[in-house]
């Protein structure tokens, strides 16, 4: 499973393979909301936290079609199924392949954005480790929804609709706890509640996501 993890970030590395396209996407929508709104520093303050987190989600969601879409097409899928480890594992390592390529470079570069959109200095911590515990359950979610498009033609717009609303509760609790931590409010409840998803997502549905595989390579 390492050499499936190393080969799957060596392919998301290279030219075309998705690493930079999440992230010049979040680059871009981060630098267009000041022009967009205007240069009120309060206003752009108080929607910082939300901002910030919708962009890095819409990031994420760009790159999913590439999880499994690519080892479908040129028959490795095949041959991953049929070798000697458990589907469930290759799925979790697929979707931690996600996450060190897409996910951890948007939590890195975060801070900086929020330069741009004056989040108040107590925000930037209670952010980053928003998106640190949250943005696990983005890539597990986006795998399971890989898994169910797999080998469809054109399947990234269908996985978007399917994937979204289960995006939904990430989305609110983890713009709640930066929110709150740019506010200086308690963030402890939010908090709980977004790791409690995370972990929820990484122990269910690397299951779920392989009995579809499954269906859908018979």
């Amino acid at each position: 499973m390492i050499a499936v993890l190393i080969r799957d970030v060596q392919l998301a590395l290279r030219a075309g393979g998705g690493f930079g396209l999440g992230l010049a996407f979040f680059l871009i929508v981060m630098a267009l909301v000041p022009f967009s709104i205007g240069p009120d520093s309060a206003l752009l303050s108080r929607i910082a936290p939300g901002v910030l987190w919708l962009g890095a989600l819409l990031a994420c969601l760009l790159s999913l079609d590439r999880i499994l879409a690519l080892d479908w097409e040129d028959g490795s899928l095949d041959l991953l199924a049929t070798a000697p480890i458990p589907l469930e594992g290759l799925v979790s390592v697929k979707a931690l392949a996600h996450w060190l390529t897409t996910a951890l470079p948007l939590v890195l570069v975060t801070p900086v954005l929020g330069v741009l959109l004056s989040l108040p200095a107590q925000g930037y911590l209670w952010l980053v480790i928003s998106l640190l515990v949250g943005t696990p359950a983005l890539s597990v979610i986006g795998t399971f929804g890989a898994a169910l498009t797999v080998g469809i033609k054109r399947g990234g717009l269908l996985l978007s609709l399917l994937v979204l609303p289960l995006y939904v509760p990430v989305l609110i609790f983890g713009a709640d706890v930066a929110r709150r931590g740019a506010e200086a409010q308690p963030v402890q409840v939010p908090l709980l509640l977004l790791g409690a998803i995370t972990c929820g997502t990484v122990a269910l549905l690397p299951f779920a996501s392989a009995a579809v595989l499954r269906v859908n390579l018979r």
